[in-house]
């Protein structure tokens, strides 16, 4: 095994010494340098109906919602998909099986994996589905690889390392592709991970992946951690096995690990429609895929996102907030009156791209939507003037006016039907003073 040098500043393990030496942090071996070149391959794994459904706070889908949901991943250049956990109950178990199904009938450019302990318990379900519904089924099964764990646990790494081998050699066996995943990867020893891949690996396994199931990762430590492996699966002669990273939100570093993961040599990330997941969720797939088109790193139509993220929503329970990234309500609405100005004058000069991009580092129109001018306290003329060309009204410095004098008084965004009860008291006065003739 290579030899991985730690430097002395910040162990995790600080203010208990009783349990020193309990996490192994990945940030503090030497040469913390994280780069972000180009991936030769990428691969999503959208997580949505396992993952994601595991978040105290979800609802449970119905099948009809699941399959609708897979329908959409291929349209977004989504790969694979986890369509759930089938061991962990009858009824789970048949939409799994009516989702494989959907997969193959409708064929669906959508690889599908379960996932499940390294227990035959939870194996012979996926065998089941695949053979009820005729298609194939990655088996991605997980064991606790921390010292925290195995202290909590009990565990011996001898007897986690038979575990494994018994596992996947039993996936494998009964055709099933594999995946071993070592929960919370990035604070688990060198020593241990190495142990528990190559037996994996020597079983049949035909991909690993790296969890940061807490979410305790920086992308620095990702690198360190995936390059570790890539090497010591090398080294092994299993040049061919894959890497996949699985990340999780609790620091808020789940979408630049995973881009530091496929730049150090992940070929396939995980991640779930909004975030939605344990704790405070999992890597945002929606926020993944536009950074990954933006990149440059890959090809996709995302005009179809908004479908996604809505029924994502619908379907779990989880509101899309007015300031989340891309699909939020305010992503690309401005009501501050040099930025409106700005976007406002794009579009008079006639250049949709510019009024895109003027004030918004991610083109609406990537995602099917566009940029919207509001009227609030912080407006401006800009922000009226754009209002009244978009609703048909003429170009009036009394409407003008009397828009922002209304916003001035506001303690929010107008509302158009606020708008229109502004700019209806000018236009009756208008009125009223034509009709007996004062000069306007």
């Amino acid at each position: 095994m290579q030899e991985i040098k730690k430097s002395v500043s910040g162990p995790p393990n600080e203010g208990n010494p009783t349990y020193s030496g309990l996490i192994f942090d990945w940030d503090q071996i030497d040469t913390p340098v994280c780069s972000f070149e180009r991936p030769e391959r990428i691969i999503l794994n959208d997580e949505t109906l396992r993952d994601g459904l595991q978040s105290p706070s979800c609802l449970q889908p119905t099948v009809a919602q699941k399959q609708d949901f897979l329908r959409l991943m291929p349209v977004l250049g989504i790969h694979s998909a986890n369509i759930g956990y089938a061991g962990a109950s009858a009824s789970v178990l048949e939409d799994v099986v009516k989702l494989a199904e959907t997969i193959r009938s409708e064929n669906l450019s959508i690889a599908a994996n379960c996932a499940g302990r390294t227990h035959i318990a939870d194996i012979d379900p996926m065998i089941e589905a695949s053979q009820r519904s005729g298609l194939p089924i990655e088996a991605t099964m997980f064991l606790g690889s921390s010292p925290i764990r195995q202290l909590v646990e009990g565990w011996d790494l001898k007897d986690m390392v038979e575990t494994v081998t018994k596992a996947v050699s039993y996936a494998v066996n009964h055709g099933l592709e594999t995946m071993f995943v070592t929960e919370d990867t990035t604070r688990a020893r060198p020593e241990d991970l190495s142990r528990l891949y190559r037996a994996a690996a020597e079983a049949g396994a035909t991909r690993v992946c790296i969890s940061d199931t807490v979410g305790s990762a920086t992308p620095v430590g990702v690198q360190h951690l995936i390059r570790f492996i890539r090497k010591e699966l090398d080294d092994i002669g299993f040049t061919k096995i894959e890497i996949d990273f699985h990340g999780h939100r609790d620091r808020g570093l789940d979408l630049i690990n995973n881009m530091a993961a496929l730049s150090a040599g992940a070929t396939r990330v995980h991640g779930c429609a909004l975030g939605v997941g344990e704790r405070v969720g999992n890597t945002s797939m929606d926020t993944l895929v536009v950074n990954l088109v933006l990149n440059g790193w890959m090809d996709a139509d995302l005009t179809a996102l908004p479908v996604y993220c809505n029924l994502a929503s619908e379907m779990t329970g989880f509101p899309i907030v007015r300031n989340y990234p891309v699909m939020g309500d305010d992503a690309f609405a401005t009501s501050t009156g040099v930025h409106a100005a700005a976007v406002a004058k794009a579009y008079e000069k006639g250049e949709a791209w510019l009024a895109d991009r003027i004030y918004s580092s991610v083109p609406a129109g990537l995602v099917g939507r566009e940029q919207r001018i509001l009227v609030g306290p912080m407006s401006g003329k800009w922000n009226a003037l754009f209002w009244l060309r978009q609703h048909g009204y003429g170009e009036s410095p009394d409407l003008v006016t009397a828009m922002l004098d209304a916003a001035k008084q506001s303690m929010h965004v107008l509302t158009d039907d606020e708008i229109y009860v502004a700019l209806n008291s000018v236009t009756e006065n208008l009125s009223a003073n034509q009709h007996e003739g004062t000069l306007v």
